[in-house]
């Protein structure tokens, strides 16, 4: 069988170290956030590029915290895409606000900026770019309308640990950006995690002070805030896993390559690299208009794939109250019904690659010989 993610790989690659870590802070006492936790800030911090790393208790919650910090309530409007994990669309929702959505270009399947300033209403506050799969958004002409217009923006950077965009990190563009580190991540914690990161020394203030019940000193509540704190064990597992981190995705990288070697000549719809991007290939996701078929054909084949995600956001039933219609967002609605997610992790062997090749392929060779 060939996994479609094996964390059990990268955890027997690092054993040593991670038990190590975990018993240092079961030893310590120190179980929610404490000195591994204010480390691995300071490194992720630097790592991305940036000022401040506050570090949280999911990627949700970053993204909640972001866009409190940045001004955010009731009544406000925030424009994303509805082409993202729904985490990106509830985050607005939790401050009171709306989101409002514009289509995501074609190739890279990221926010289309060509679109947002017939969206920006004297109610915007913030535009929330997805970096999806792994690969940035177009960041300068998003943040050229952003400050043209006053707003901030806040980036949905879940899924791009490390990559860049014209030699600038990931989360060192925006006003904030959040992070995930949930355990299938290019950085994922043995648990939930996420770390909002920003050059804001005002917005990372506040987020430390919203993060642990809006406490300025023990006690001393100066706000209405959340109980979004990190654990003491993950910060110290992902303070232990973060020096990998550009060695995992180079080695993502090499798998991509060869992906896009192997499948040329499928007939299927490959992912693109925006020129200047680094693509750290969280997911390598395909199109073909026959993916349930594809999928079925290799689940049969004992390889394993994922779809991310089989319905834009403005067409779950969740979200059926703000109004949108199908047919709206055309290249959105096009990708959550083809897109299919081939395996993809540092440990993932060439052979492997050409086992799941080969099957795609003879796939594809099996409707070409249907449709001749």
């Amino acid at each position: 069988m060939v996994p479609f993610v094996d964390l059990k790989a990268q955890y027997q690659s690092i054993k040593a170290e991670i038990d190590a870590a975990v018993l240092h802070t079961l030893e310590s006492t120190q179980f929610v956030l404490g000195p591994d936790v204010a480390r691995f800030e300071t490194d992720f911090a630097r790592y991305c590029g940036a000022g401040h790393a506050i570090a949280l208790n999911s990627g949700t919650s970053a993204l909640h915290l972001a866009l409190l910090a940045s001004g955010v309530g009731p009544g406000d409007e925030v424009i994303t895409v509805p082409m993202t994990f729904v985490a990106t669309v509830a985050a607005i929702g939790y401050c009171g606000a709306r989101p409002v959505f514009v289509d995501i270009d074609p190739v890279t399947y990221t926010m289309d900026p060509a679109q947002l300033e017939d969206v920006i209403t004297p109610r915007t506050k913030v535009i929330m770019p997805v970096h999806l799969y792994g690969q940035m958004a177009d960041m300068d002409p998003i943040m050229a309308v952003a400050r043209r217009h006053g707003l901030k923006v806040i980036e949905d950077a879940a899924q791009a640990h490390g990559a860049e965009y014209n030699g600038r990190r990931a989360g060192s563009i925006g006003d904030a950006a959040g992070f995930s580190f949930y355990p299938g991540k290019n950085l994922g914690a043995y648990g939930e995690g996420g770390a909002v990161v920003t050059n804001n020394s005002a917005i990372a203030h506040q987020i430390r002070v919203l993060r642990d019940w809006g406490q300025e000193g023990k006690y001393n509540h100066v706000v209405k805030g959340f109980n979004y704190r990190m654990e003491g064990m993950q910060g110290a597992i992902l303070r232990t896993k973060l020096p990998r981190l550009e060695a995992w995705t180079n080695l993502r990288a090499d798998k991509a390559a060869a992906y896009l070697e192997l499948l040329r000549d499928s007939g299927l719809q490959l992912p693109a690299t925006r020129p200047g991007s680094r693509h750290v290939w969280h997911v390598f996701g395909l199109l073909t208009e026959r993916r349930a078929e594809l999928q079925a054909h290799l689940t049969a084949r004992q390889v394993q794939t994922g779809i991310h995600y089989p319905c834009p956001v403005h067409l779950l039933p969740a979200w059926a109250e703000l109004g949108y219609r199908k047919g709206q967002f055309p290249h959105s609605e096009k990708v959550a019904t083809q897109e299919l997610s081939l395996p993809m992790f540092p440990e993932l062997t060439r052979e492997q690659i050409e086992t799941v090749c080969d099957h795609v392929r003879e796939f594809a060779g099996s409707l070409e010989c249907a449709l001749s």
